[in-house]
């Protein structure tokens, strides 16, 4: 009898280490690392080297002095120890990251060096009592500042803007010089990478280094507006915003004037305290803003000292509420302003062929948003990466609820490590039931996770279109779950709180997030009624398009060789997902909007020029899936 349990013990073991090492093996082949083609989009030709991005930044708070610093900049690199370079190599486009095709350079950099960025600039003349604002848009990822020589300071993070007062390192007159250092370790590091790795292969991509946003100069008053935020109570017609200021001082004032097209609907002051004002705005006739109907107020804020304007900012706002409640059968769903709303979107990572992180154009980064509109969607994920605040604003003006991922971060493990481990975890959790363990982040990883999730809020909580937060994707770094997710909902109460989207879930967080591949039609009936369900990922049909591709190779969940039957293979799952909301399926967001690298899984070729399936087929059966009960 005992020879008999050993044997089965032994057997056992070897079952266990032969799926152990088969599930360690296909993971290990998936991370093959690849090679990748340049691909062009209709946008990369029409890049202005000397002036790319023109645009205004930061159009939730706009300014009429500043002045773009996007452009052609001298480079360098060097050692990550060595000192301020004297010699520069080249030119680099700004702001596109030295790994890219934009940046005029296309050479990964290593996190055993350091770039090096140089360029001038005329400082424009300030009126007395004010400042010169230098900002960055975001750099990847660790950033140090010189201006004329004099260290600014240094910034870690490679999602958040991040602004120097460089007025006091201004020479009186004549050009002034901006040094930039950077040091990214992409996936080696302690802070958040997203996809980037340095040797890309599968869900993998390409890394990005460096400036990736615009840089710009603002001048701006000592005493000025410095945010703005809003909570909306529909049932009061109220929209309360909160703007925070700098430098005001006792019994100044923000006045703000609330338009409706040319119709001023609400004029509103209050006195500043502790640099906060609260402006409750009652409209009489208070639009909702909704994917159906994204109608946005503007406002003109005022900053006030006796009676004189000090500073003045325009703005918008979006009256919208989100939460989730029970429906008439008693199943826990997804509101939208006082109604239970079907989301069905898109996941979208946000990468080009020719800029990577860096869409060329604004009408670029507007394209996936209005493809997404117009194929009949109402949401996007927005996966693992943070965008430039312009696109937040289209998906604004179209109208798309937004799902935001923080972006992936493990503080360093390389991938060998990740392969052991995600094949561990999974056949511990198939075989024997064990709970997700979390990952054993180092001090410093956990803090900088924290510390990066809390600025990607502070930047993003302006946005009407975000609904909802996600702090954790497929047990990509996660950690302290609970704990991270009850925080992030204390601190916006007023948005969604995802719970780890995908593979461990742990109870907490206003979602249950499940990714279906290949299995959509197996929903599970016991299911929590506490939470409203979703699919935070599905389909990931794939669909190679010849002389589109930018590997000789691609994958997608599955795979068909023509139009057709891509196109059929679609809506059969967009049925499949319809079918499964009266049984309390809340959301389903579709693996994805465009290619990425050996990725061929999206509705849209990587370089943005041919559409799987026309728009107007696609129309009618999204936007039913949407609106049928």
């Amino acid at each position: 009898m005992k020879r008999l349990f050993l044997g089965l013990t032994l057997s056992m073991l070897v079952l266990v280490g032969g799926l152990a090492g088969l599930a360690a093996y296909n993971i290990y082949q998936f991370t093959t690392p690849i090679e990748i083609h340049t691909l062009t989009t209709p946008w990369t030709a029409k890049v202005d080297r000397a002036n790319p991005l023109p645009e205004y930044p930061r159009p939730q708070l706009r300014r009429e002095h500043w002045r773009n610093l996007n452009g052609l900049w001298q480079f360098v690199v060097t050692d990550r120890h060595a000192q301020m370079p004297k010699q520069y190599e080249g030119e680099i486009v700004v702001p596109f990251g030295i790994e890219s095709l934009l940046s005029g350079v296309e050479k990964a950099l290593l996190p055993t060096e350091r770039l090096w960025y140089k360029r001038s600039f005329d400082a424009p003349s300030l009126q007395a009592d004010h400042r010169l604002l230098l900002h960055f848009g975001a750099v990847d990822w660790e950033a140090e500042i010189w201006v004329n020589g004099i260290r600014q300071g240094i910034h870690r993070g490679g999602y958040d803007p991040f602004t120097f007062d460089v007025t006091d390192a201004l020479h009186e007159s004549g050009e002034q010089e901006l040094v930039v250092a950077v040091w990214d370790p992409t996936n080696l590091g302690p802070g958040a990478y997203g996809k980037q790795h340095l040797v890309p292969h599968g869900i993998r991509y390409t890394a990005v280094s460096g400036i990736w946003q615009t840089v710009w100069l603002e001048a701006v008053p000592a005493s000025r507006i410095e945010r703005l935020t809003s909570k909306t109570n529909l049932a009061a017609r109220k929209v309360t915003l909160r703007i925070d200021t700098s430098g005001a001082d006792p019994g100044d004032e923000i006045e703000a004037t609330v338009t409706a097209g040319e119709e001023v609907v609400a004029v509103e002051r209050a006195v500043i305290a502790q640099e906060v004002a609260l402006l409750p705005i009652v409209v009489e006739v208070l639009h909702h803003w909704s994917p159906e109907n994204p109608h946005l107020y503007d406002v003109r804020l005022r900053l006030l000292r006796e009676g004189k304007v000090v500073d003045t900012v325009d703005s918008y706002f979006g009256a919208r509420e989100v939460g989730v409640a029970k429906d008439s059968s008693g199943i826990s769903r997804l509101f939208f302003n006082g109604r239970p709303v079907f989301h069905l979107g898109l996941l979208d990572q946000g990468w080009w062929p020719d800029g990577l992180y860096t869409a060329p154009t604004d009408e670029a980064l507007a394209f996936d948003i209005e493809m997404t509109k117009r194929m009949g969607f109402n949401s996007i994920r927005k996966h693992v990466k943070v965008e430039p605040a312009r696109w937040y604003w289209h998906a604004d003006r179209l109208g798309l609820l937004v799902w935001q991922d923080m972006p992936t971060g493990d503080g360093g493990a390389d991938r060998y490590r990740q392969v052991m481990r995600q094949a561990t975890d999974i056949l511990s959790n198939l075989i024997a039931g064990v709970s997700w363990r979390g990952l054993d982040r180092s001090i410093e990883s956990a803090d900088m996770f924290q510390a990066e999730l809390s600025s990607m809020i502070d930047y993003l909580e302006f946005f009407p279109s975000i609904i909802a937060w996600v702090p954790f994707n497929e047990a990509w770094g996660q950690f302290d779950t609970n704990t991270i997710l009850l925080a992030v909902k204390v601190r916006d109460p007023d948005r969604l709180t995802g719970g780890p989207s995908g593979w461990f879930d742990t109870g907490t967080g206003d979602v249950l997030d499940l990714h279906m591949y290949g299995r959509e039609a197996d929903f599970i009936s016991e299911l929590p009624r506490d939470r409203a369900v979703v699919y935070g990922e599905f389909g990931g049909l794939g669909l190679p398009v010849e002389d589109h591709l930018s590997v000789d190779d691609g994958w997608g969940y599955a795979a068909y060789e023509n139009g057709r039957n891509f196109e059929s293979a679609y809506l059969n799952l967009l049925s499949v997902i319809g079918s499964l909301k009266p049984l309390g399926l809340s959301g389903a967001i579709y693996t994805q909007t465009t290619d990425v690298e050996s990725e061929i899984n999206g509705l849209i070729t990587y370089d943005r020029r041919v559409i799987k399936i026309p728009p107007e087929r696609l129309l009618n059966r999204n936007r039913q899936v949407i609106s049928t009960d």
